[in-house]
């Protein structure tokens, strides 16, 4: 009998391995930021119709929160310009994909006006931790930005829109060096208590450790902020997001924000490198037996295509394993 002429793929061979872990969650919910918070940050303007396809493709693989644009001022993040345009390209999938969430990031009660105008369903904050970051990336002080999100938090509950609160800078800021865990707790408490149904802690420059993860988690519960409530945002600058997404799960923590295919950045931080790559953390929680609903061929390939539309490779270690070369 002859020897098969091609090697299964590592998938096909039912690899990783699962070996479930107890003391971690069953499930964890992905938060993919790769149309939003991928794209803003790259040198390429990305066609709208791409964009409507690579949000498609997402659902499509089973992810059931995906962050589709942001109503910011153009000139701000001109990679997003064509948010009105996207928008309706997106009306039929959650229809084609029951529970699927197209969170949209507004800045002010001018964006949530935008948003609601196409009936997003559910909207996003995005404060900072430090004075310096606040000033840079919404141009008044970080106190000053909690009383701009206020009102559209407060506006946005009235509709029966839920609001998610990001904060950046909470494992440190590329200006003012470490962050004190209670000044993070602090912000992150006012999101919550103005009515911010989740709140992403964000490693926006990468320098977080697992032990800053526990310290910071274990600070907001002992404040009083249910885990359940909590998600994390890593960047992979110095190569830690896996290890802290993992010491953040062991803390109770089941929603977890990634990029497909590492995309992403911050145009206001230029050391902030890519996000936590999809692929990446699918794999690790596949191996963990923690259920995801995501297919990891099929995010692989989409990554790929995205890839080749960017002309350049995929960051993500699991997607080049997976697929070879991208570019």
């Amino acid at each position: 009998m002859n020897a098969p002429t091609t090697e299964p793929t590592v998938l096909e061979l039912g690899l990783p391995q699962p070996v479930r872990d107890p003391g971690l969650p069953a499930r964890v919910r992905i938060h993919e930021v790769g149309a939003r918070d991928g794209l803003q940050n790259e040198a390429v303007l990305v066609p709208v119709e791409v964009k409507a396809e690579f949000v498609a493709r997402l659902a499509a693989a089973g992810l059931r929160t995906v962050e589709a644009t942001s109503f910011v001022r153009p000139e701000w993040v001109p990679q997003l310009a064509d948010a009105e345009e996207l928008m309706p390209r997106l009306a039929d999938l959650p229809a084609r994909y029951p529970g699927l969430r197209l969170p949209v990031l507004v800045p002010n009660e001018r964006g949530l006006d935008r948003a609601l105008a196409h009936r997003a369903a559910e909207v996003a904050v995005f404060a900072s931790a430090t004075e310096t970051f606040a000033r840079r990336n919404l141009n008044r002080s970080a106190d000053g930005a909690m009383a701009m999100f206020r009102p559209v938090v407060g506006r946005a509950a009235d509709a029966g829109i839920p609001v998610r609160g990001y904060l950046s800078m909470c494992f440190g800021d590329p200006w003012e060096g470490p962050v004190p865990v209670e000044q993070v707790v602090r912000h992150g408490l006012a999101l919550l208590e103005m009515g911010c149904a989740e709140l992403s802690l964000g490693d926006t420059i990468g320098v977080a450790t697992p032990g800053h993860v526990n310290a910071l988690i274990e600070a907001f519960t002992r404040s009083g902020a249910p885990v359940e409530r909590l998600a994390v945002h890593f960047h992979d600058t110095y190569g830690q997001a896996l290890a802290n997404t993992l010491a953040a799960l062991r803390c109770g923590v089941t929603v977890v924000d990634a990029s497909a295919g590492g995309l992403g950045g911050c145009p206001y931080a230029k050391s902030a490198t890519g996000n936590l790559a999809t692929e990446d953390l699918v794999w690790m929680l596949n191996g963990l037996g923690v259920e995801t609903g995501v297919d990891l061929a099929a995010l692989a390939a989409t990554s790929g295509w995205m890839a080749r539309h960017l002309g350049r490779p995929s960051p993500s270690r699991t997607v080049r394993a997976l697929l070879g070369p991208t570019d």
